[in-house]
């Protein structure tokens, strides 16, 4: 099978003039941005890559704990399958995490393909409006709603078949820098085999609509049942008011994400509002106050993942 490279200025525009000869896409990265990809036809194989695409990590990135908070607003950047992108954490904690507000302005279908993620834990939470989603082994498509979340256990087979126009999603991902490699052998749906694990870990599919509200601290949380399905490697939360702030002990773990759903909060003091995100050093104590009575927060922390590992 022959190979070759090529260095480009705009990797859209390649990638377009190599499909229109008959290339398909086999890899894409990064996802939020991306710089580098791997198209095939018959036995030739074409690396097409801009001159400033990273490499991906041989490894999981060390975890560099800091505290990041991201303002709603800032504009987004065109990412894979012509969905909108904002970094929720630019520093990426070391190359760890990478967070993303997602978006798809005019919705209908999406120009995706059955794909999956060499990751060690990914997550996609609906904010507004819904998507259409079908995975490997978990039957037909569904619709997720707003407030829905997906555990997407690692290498399982899935793909956005469409979209609410505005819809907007919370994807959090481990390590930052991963790939999206396609399937094209696989079509889904494939039938439904419950129980089945991938990575070490099971499919979740959280429904906010049949979940209860449970006290929680100072507050109350619908649970997502993510501890679970990650075997403790994260949790995952929604959170609301019940009395005038929510007191947080540090965390024995890694990342403590937050990302304001509704409502207007502060956080130690600092003001948050819709769509402004943050993320607080495992060791430290922090404090949520002045919650409206629309205040929702989505809460997601992990454990220690070299120790996972």
């Amino acid at each position: 099978m022959s190979e070759r490279a090529i260095v480009c200025a705009d990797l859209n525009r390649a990638i377009d003039d190599l499909r229109r000869d008959g290339f398909r896409v086999d890899l894409i990265y990064p996802a939020d941005d991306p710089k580098t990809a791997v198209l095939s036809r018959a036995e030739e194989v074409v690396r097409v890559a801009t001159a400033d695409a990273p490499p991906l990590p041989a490894g999981l990135p060390e975890f560099a704990p800091a505290f990041v908070l991201t303002r709603a607003g800032d504009a987004p950047g065109q990412g894979r399958a012509g969905m909108l992108y904002r970094d929720l954490i630019p520093t990426r904690l070391g190359g760890r995490y990478i967070a993303s507000h997602i978006s798809i302005p005019d919705g209908g279908p999406v120009a995706d393909w059955v794909h999956y993620h060499r990751v060690a834990l990914q997550l996609i939470f609906v904010r507004r409006g819904w998507v259409r989603v079908v995975y490997q082994d978990q039957g037909e498509p569904f619709v997720m709603n707003e407030g829905d979340l997906v555990l997407q256990p690692p290498g399982i087979r899935h793909r956005v078949l469409e979209s609410a126009p505005g819809l907007e999603v919370v994807e959090i991902s481990v390590p930052a820098l991963h790939a999206t490699f396609a399937d094209h052998e696989l079509a889904l749906p494939n039938g439904e085999k419950p129980g089945l694990t991938y990575g070490g870990q099971r499919f979740l599919r959280h429904v906010a609509a049949d979940t209860a509200w449970t006290p929680f601290l100072g507050g109350e949380a619908q649970e997502t049942g993510i501890g679970y399905a990650t075997d403790g490697l994260a949790q995952v939360r929604i959170i609301r008011p019940a009395g005038p702030e929510i007191a947080f002990a540090p965390h024995d773990g890694e990342l403590v994400f937050g990302f304001m759903l509704s409502g207007s909060a502060s956080l130690d003091g600092s003001g948050l509002h819709p769509a402004d995100s943050f993320v607080v050093p495992p060791d430290r104590r922090w404090t949520l106050g002045n919650m409206t009575p629309d205040f929702r927060l989505l809460h997601v922390t992990t454990g220690r993942l070299d120790a996972a590992a």
